[in-house]
């Protein structure tokens, strides 16, 4: 197959597709100026022809990185079917209309814990974030939560990927993909 991207849609079907948490959760690695490298994980939300898309609050660590430095990687692990897809490329936000359409179909609770949340700022205690979220669910009562301004999506355009499967006796397959002038070219690796 010629296209990572389509290998990976084939793969998250396999593993349960994209309702399936277990499917879609991924490690992005980002690094900031200071190229300290750090990872945590996220849930893959969208999967097109640009690439992979996760949302966020702008103004978490994870962003402030992807502000200082645009290179990320994510990595998808399906250790039920002895599997994993490395991605790395460059990271962008994705629209407002993008992020506001994605933001509506969340669960209510989700979109409030959106603004109660300042993430990865400190906490004097969890009471003052139960207080937060209270004060953000009266605020909205009767109505649509609307996105805050300070959360939104990014996409992880690739410019490689690569494809592990596990084979017995550590056999194991790689394909890797690299994007150059606009072209993906192919090559087995070693184990």
């Amino acid at each position: 197959m010629s296209d990572p991207l389509e290998r990976l849609r084939e793969w998250i079907d396999a593993a349960g597709g994209m309702q399936r948490l277990e499917a879609i959760a991924m490690c992005v690695s980002t690094a900031g100026a200071d190229n300290k490298p750090s990872s945590r994980m996220v849930l893959l939300r969208g999967l097109d022809d640009r690439g992979l898309c996760f949302y966020t609050s702008y103004g978490s660590r994870k962003a402030q990185q992807l502000h200082d430095n645009a290179s990320a990687a994510a990595l998808l692990y399906w250790s039920w079917m002895q599997r994993q897809v490395r991605v790395e490329g460059t990271v962008g936000e994705t629209s407002d209309d993008e992020s506001d359409e994605y933001f509506a179909s969340r669960p209510r609770g989700h979109q409030l814990a959106a603004w109660a949340s300042e993430q990865s700022e400190p906490l004097a205690s969890h009471d003052v974030l139960e207080e937060r979220y209270a004060h953000f669910k009266a605020r909205f009562e009767g109505e649509d939560v609307p996105r805050p301004h300070s959360w939104g999506g990014y996409l992880l355009r690739p410019n490689y990927v690569e494809f592990w499967q596990g084979r017995e006796n550590r056999m194991h397959e790689r394909i890797a993909y690299t994007l150059t002038e606009g072209r993906w070219t192919q090559a087995l690796l070693q184990p």
